[in-house]
């Protein structure tokens, strides 16, 4: 029976994994198809929507909270205004934030009367980090927080065991037993930034509303979704040019001392003497970064996102702003949980 309903794909995995790479090389494949695309990030300053390099679709920003929890009536609201045009798009592609269980977004198409009736859900695509993701897989929570990243590969119709080329062999092997303790259903492609057969992917109906209620009944049933109070954000704004040999002596002192804490670390950077954008990453001590594009009229303004356990508000920002070549003004945001 062909099913003419709006086909979604979510596309999670946690921080650091290569959602973003993958997204990208979607939205950049000869295709053909059209794609609306909306975005959930966890840290307070968004910085998610100037890393996708989309050109004709339509994209969506949520950075006011967690996909999974709070900004859920945001998504139905965005999903539901969508609904409005669906003859300017094909499929909708939801990108979730890091620290999202996919669970409560899955859920949503299910609860909601208008969205069951207009789209259906797909897939849920699982980003898993070869060279990280084991310290988070088997990392023991407090009682009645959950791990997200166990609930990511849970509930995963296909897993992408991206970043395979810094991963040893060994690395491999144990990360992906982890994954089959926890799901031993999905298939497993093995990548390199996130280079898989998009057919793997996209339209493949692999979700199975029925097996998951066999394996989780209370599924349909809305549930509070609680972090990991530990684990919060520190964005940071700041104007003025940035000395580009303070800023990796100062990134690689912090990491290298702190990166087992500091999950994930992103940012759009102004680099005195140059008219390009710099992009920042870095997840726990591996970092990289490179210039993109230019900056053009608008105003240069570093934006900086740390994600971590325990992360030092002052300490980050103050060791931020001694990376800047003039002294101005800075703005830090209230931290999220």
């Amino acid at each position: 029976m062909n099913d003419s309903r709006i086909p979604v794909t979510v596309l999670t995995g946690f921080l650091g994994s290569g959602k973003t790479t993958l997204l990208n090389r979607i939205l950049n494949e000869n295709h053909g198809m059209r794609i609306a695309v909306i975005e959930n990030e966890f840290g307070e300053v968004g910085i998610d929507d100037a890393l996708v390099m989309a050109a004709d679709e339509e994209i969506f920003e949520m950075n006011n909270g967690c996909i999974c929890c709070t900004v859920r009536g945001d998504l139905i609201r965005i999903l539901g205004n969508l609904l409005q045009r669906k003859d300017k798009f094909d499929r909708i592609l939801i990108e979730t934030t890091g620290m999202a269980d996919p669970a409560p977004v899955a859920q949503t198409f299910f609860v909601d009367d208008e969205l069951k009736e207009s789209c259906r859900l797909d897939a849920i695509i699982t980003m898993v980090d070869a060279k990280h993701a084991l310290q988070h897989l088997t990392e023991i929570k407090e009682k009645n927080f959950e791990n997200e990243a166990v609930e990511q590969v849970a509930f995963a119709d296909r897993i992408v065991l991206n970043k395979v080329d810094i991963a040893t062999p060994q690395e491999q092997s144990e990360v992906v037993a982890e994954i089959k303790k926890i799901n031993s259903a999905a298939p497993i492609f093995k990548a390199e930034n996130a280079n898989v057969d998009l057919k793997e992917l996209l339209d493949i109906g692999a979700f199975d509303l029925q097996k998951v209620l066999d394996n989780d009944p209370a599924f349909l049933i809305d549930t509070d979704h609680v972090h990991d109070s530990s684990i919060s954000s520190v964005g940071i704004e700041l104007t003025g040019n940035l000395d580009i040999e303070k800023l990796n002596k100062w990134l690689g002192k912090l990491l290298g001392e702190k990166g087992t804490d500091i999950f994930r670390s992103k940012g759009i950077l102004s680099i005195d003497g140059n008219e390009e954008r710099y992009c920042f990453h870095a997840v726990h001590m591996l970092f990289s970064g490179e210039f993109t594009s230019a900056w053009g009229k608008s105003e240069r303004i570093n934006k900086m996102v740390f994600i971590g356990r325990n992360l030092n508000r002052k300490e980050l920002t103050d060791g931020f702003k001694k990376c800047i070549v003039s002294g101005k003004t800075s703005k830090t945001l209230a931290g999220k949980k």
